[in-house]
């Protein structure tokens, strides 16, 4: 068994209900994954749509699965009738496809618009103003089967605290600033193994961790 369960005990402790804790059991076998369902975890987050419909038919029901990769459109209609939550939408475009995709499965699927908040070329995401042009425009309220929960957000990849504070930091301006004229904005998710402690003081209320409570990823994929 892969699984910390002292660190996992010590992690829910730590959020005492302040903050979700998605488990990112990408490439993690479905025993793992059951294993930390057994000691009462529910999110889990996958990155690749296949691997997660493999997990979804296996595993218990009442899991809440998350979609925290880079989602194409093609893909969407594979995971509507059953994804909890998608964490990474990243253009009005697949909005409008998730939304036609819901629709066909009588679901509304809630969402989480991908903020670009690193200055890393290699992040997806859409920047402060796109995100307020979406809000300020009404372009969400035409679409009636997806809604816009919150936000995600990446910091860089530096050990440099400051800068992931700052960046962090901004995302929770962006997020207090429409939650005061969208109260249906409630879901700030940022933190990951590495940088989840300071995510937390800039009030994230979900954090994604992997390696922290199921060891090592296989970097191969």
């Amino acid at each position: 068994m892969a699984i910390n369960k002292e660190k996992y005990k010590e992690i829910i402790d730590e959020l005492n209900g302040k903050a979700t804790l998605v488990a990112v059991s990408k490439t993690k076998p479905v025993e793992d994954i059951k294993a930390l369902y057994d000691l009462g975890q529910r999110d889990f987050g996958e990155n690749y749509v296949q691997e997660l419909m493999q997990k979804e038919a296996l595993l218990p029901k009442d899991i809440r699965w998350h979609f925290i990769g880079h989602l194409q459109s093609n893909k969407v209609k594979s995971i509507t009738p059953f994804i909890h939550l998608i964490h990474a939408v990243d253009s009005l475009s697949l909005l409008k496809e998730i939304d036609k995709q819901a629709k066909k499965n009588n679901r509304v699927i809630d969402c989480l618009l991908q903020v670009y908040i690193a200055k890393e070329e290699t992040k997806f995401g859409l920047d402060s103003h796109e995100v307020e042009h979406l809000f300020n425009n009404n372009e969400l309220l035409q679409l009636k089967n997806v809604s816009v929960k919150g936000f995600m957000g990446m910091a860089s990849f530096t050990n440099d605290m400051h800068k992931v504070r700052d960046e962090f930091r901004h995302l929770k301006h962006l997020f207090a600033k429409l939650a005061t004229h969208h109260p249906q904005l409630t879901v700030l998710s940022m933190g990951m193994s590495n940088d989840y402690h300071i995510a937390l003081i800039e009030d994230s209320t979900m954090v994604r961790i992997g390696s922290l409570v199921f060891g090592e990823r296989d970097h191969t994929r």
